[in-house]
């Protein structure tokens, strides 16, 4: 089986990528199932309606969320929908859920999105303990469990690898932007790396304007962040599992 995770999509320029090299790579690299962090689609900040029927057309099964998820007022339309998922460890009250199982050849898979609470500014609960209670109440009844891990400290995701190896088979990082050179397979055959990078404009700081950014440095004045235009460029780890769902390989697939 083989699991494709893409980068945070950032803005109208991740949008154009994601349909420039997704549907592509889907039937090149025979995928079975794809994750996409779409919190930032829209103009860097949230998710609208219509950014996430972009990204599902484009191929994904499970769009997953982070710190923007409220970024937009227009996702309480659509928060419910099967395929969107938001952080597990905000606030029990809060809409939508954190979780959800698909079916997809033949194979239950659970995808799990979770927020880190170290420099994130989002108030949540314990993403340790909520993963270890999903995983104990859908381990039985699931053949996969993947996890987006959103987040910007490096220790926090990788001391979670640890913390779930042999009952997750996937974690990945998202948040940072940036794609770390540390995809690894554990001993117990869970495939982890920290972060996935994104899918959006390349010259840009993280997916925004380059001018604005600095200024924000330079200056320490507030500074409105928009997303940057111009060339694109598409981050994405590719998994793949044997029979036993045990990752036997890792791959970039960057475009």
């Amino acid at each position: 089986m083989k699991v494709l995770a893409v980068g945070d999509i950032v803005g109208k320029v991740g949008i154009q990528k994601l349909k420039d090299c997704l549907p592509f790579i889907i039937e090149d690299k025979k995928i079975d199932f794809v994750i996409v962090n779409g919190e930032n689609a829209a103009d860097g900040m949230g998710l609208t309606e219509k950014n996430y029927q972009d990204i599902l057309s484009c191929g994904a099964d499970c769009v997953t969320m982070g710190n923007h998820t409220w970024g937009k007022k227009d996702i309480f339309n659509f928060i419910d929908d099967p395929k969107l998922i938001r952080p597990a460890n905000y606030s029990p009250n809060n809409p939508g859920k954190g979780y959800a199982i698909f079916e997809k050849n033949g194979k239950k898979i659970c995808v799990i999105n979770l927020i880190g609470r170290v420099t994130m500014g989002v108030l949540s609960e314990n993403p340790f303990l909520v993963a270890k209670n999903i995983i104990n109440e859908v381990k039985n009844n699931v053949d996969l469990i993947i996890v987006d891990f959103h987040g910007e400290a490096t220790a926090e995701k990788i001391a979670f690898k640890y913390y779930v190896d042999g009952d997750a088979n996937i974690v990945f990082g998202t948040h940072t932007h940036v794609q770390t050179a540390d995809e690894t397979i554990t001993e117990k055959g869970m495939g982890y790396i920290t972060d996935i990078g994104m899918t959006g404009p390349k010259d840009s700081v993280i997916g925004m304007e380059i001018a604005a950014s600095i200024k924000r440095f330079e200056t320490s004045l507030p500074e409105k962040y928009k997303a940057a235009e111009g060339k694109g460029m598409f981050n994405s780890i590719m998994f793949e599992l044997d029979d036993n769902m045990k990752v036997t390989n890792i791959s970039r697939i960057n475009k």
